[in-house]
């Protein structure tokens, strides 16, 4: 059994309240990396379009409340 199918079949296997908790564990592990690549992203400009964006849009008077 390769590596993935023997984690699939563990994962199958589980209690209910740990299949529960692992879904919370990758949950929080995937936005620890999405938080990452933002503050990444941020801080080398990628993003710097999103402010001038949003600048220009409030000079039109075209943004609205949340």
């Amino acid at each position: 059994m390769t590596g993935i199918n023997a984690i699939k079949k563990a994962i199958d296997a589980l209690p209910e309240d740990d299949y529960a908790r692992l879904r919370q564990w990758f949950s929080e592990k995937d936005w620890r990396t999405w938080d990452r690549e933002i503050e990444a992203d941020s801080a080398t400009g990628k993003l710097d379009f999103l402010v001038r964006e949003a600048i220009d849009e409030k000079s039109k008077s075209k943004l609205r409340d949340l």
